[in-house]
């Protein structure tokens, strides 16, 4: 049985982080033997395997030189077939040390989250390919980002993978009773404003007619600026009309309750909130952003994909899919069909073809 060590942030709390515990669960039902190791002590979504938590293992100790002590024995002794890097891998020196004398195994399996490739690849060339020789592979998570990886860097070993959507266990999860009787829009996911453009998002809301129409605006989850973002809805003096939730381990009955849910990101990967949002038979509003939503969506049959930065044009898709009812009830009936193509059972095989 070969040996598959999963290398994460943490399990919770973000889209690549729900990707690598969904990860675990499809290795495992391949039957190899999977193991996960996270950087920080986070642990909100369902996985399978044994784990290890380095933070935990530190206890308090955030020196360098500790924790690369800890991961070399750790990589030492385990002798993985195959590593699945999921991390952010901004510090050039720091990924050298990592991959070159802590990493121990027969392949690497580098993944890449995000449209923002500094975030994972050197800007030099010449650097990038120092970090990932032949015996590692990269796989992007959109289309659009294994193109720009090929055209920038010129690398033949990157391959292109979507993240998976458990649409059976979503739906069972979805119909959990909430005691929410308010007409909503939603956005969920990671309050991150240099990421997420949540000024985007609370002006076309404004501008819309949905709060003339009682229908409020749910903004589910943390992060860095959340008071910031709190600020911004007291500055619109939309307070009445925006509410907001705590990150829930289970925000699917939220999901499939609201009207719609809208994405108005500066950049993407291949955001795991269309998807589930779209499983739970919730359509969706998103921009354009790269990369992901063009992938994801199918224009006017299970949502609607707009310009991104542009506050008129998000807040007519608003309107019009609170609106008119018609297109509103083909993009709900379209929403759980058209994700199909994303379902674990699908990924799973190609995660098979790629491990043989």
């Amino acid at each position: 049985m070969k040996r598959i060590c999963i290398v994460t942030t943490s399990l919770g709390a973000g889209g690549a982080e729900r990707f690598s515990a969904l990860l675990s669960i499809i290795l495992s039902g391949l039957n190899y033997d999977v193991h996960i190791l996270i950087t920080k002590n986070q642990m909100e979504y369902e996985f399978r395997g044994t784990l290890f938590n380095l933070e935990e293992k530190l206890k308090g100790n955030r020196s360098n030189y500790k924790k690369f002590k800890i991961l070399k024995l750790y990589f030492q002794e385990h002798s993985f077939d195959i590593i699945i890097d999921n991390r952010p891998r901004s510090q050039f020196f720091k990924e050298f040390i990592i991959y070159h004398y802590v990493f121990k195994a027969n392949r690497i399996i580098s993944m890449v989250h995000s449209y923002n490739l500094l975030n994972y690849l050197p800007e030099s060339i010449v650097l990038a390919r120092l970090l990932y020789k032949k015996n590692f592979k990269l796989i992007a998570v959109s289309k659009e980002i294994q193109l720009m990886i090929v055209s920038k860097y010129g690398f033949k070993n990157c391959t292109q993978i979507y993240n998976p959507v458990d649409i059976e266990e979503i739906t069972n999860k979805s119909n959990e009773k909430i005691g929410i009787k308010d007409n909503y829009v939603m956005f969920y996911g990671r309050i991150d404003d240099s990421v997420k453009n949540f000024e985007l998002l609370l002006q076309a809301y404004k501008k819309s007619v949905l709060m003339s129409k009682a229908i409020k605006l749910y903004i589910m989850g943390e992060g860095k600026d959340t008071l910031k973002v709190k600020k911004m809805v007291k500055d619109l003096q939309i307070e009445d009309s925006v509410k907001f939730i705590s990150f829930l381990k289970n925000p699917f009955p939220y999901v499939k309750n609201a009207k719609f849910c809208t994405l108005t990101s500066r950049y993407e990967g291949f955001p795991m909130v269309l998807i589930e949002s779209l499983a739970c038979g919730t359509p969706v509003i998103s921009v354009n952003c790269k990369s992901g939503p063009q992938e994801i969506i199918q224009h006017n049959l299970n949502g609607l994909l707009v310009e991104n930065y542009n506050v008129n044009a998000l807040s007519e898709a608003f309107n019009i899919l609170v609106e008119n009812e018609s297109l509103h009830t083909q993009c709900k009936i379209n929403a759980t069909s058209s994700v199909n193509q994303f379902s674990i059972q699908k990924i799973s095989k190609e995660w098979k073809n790629l491990l043989k």
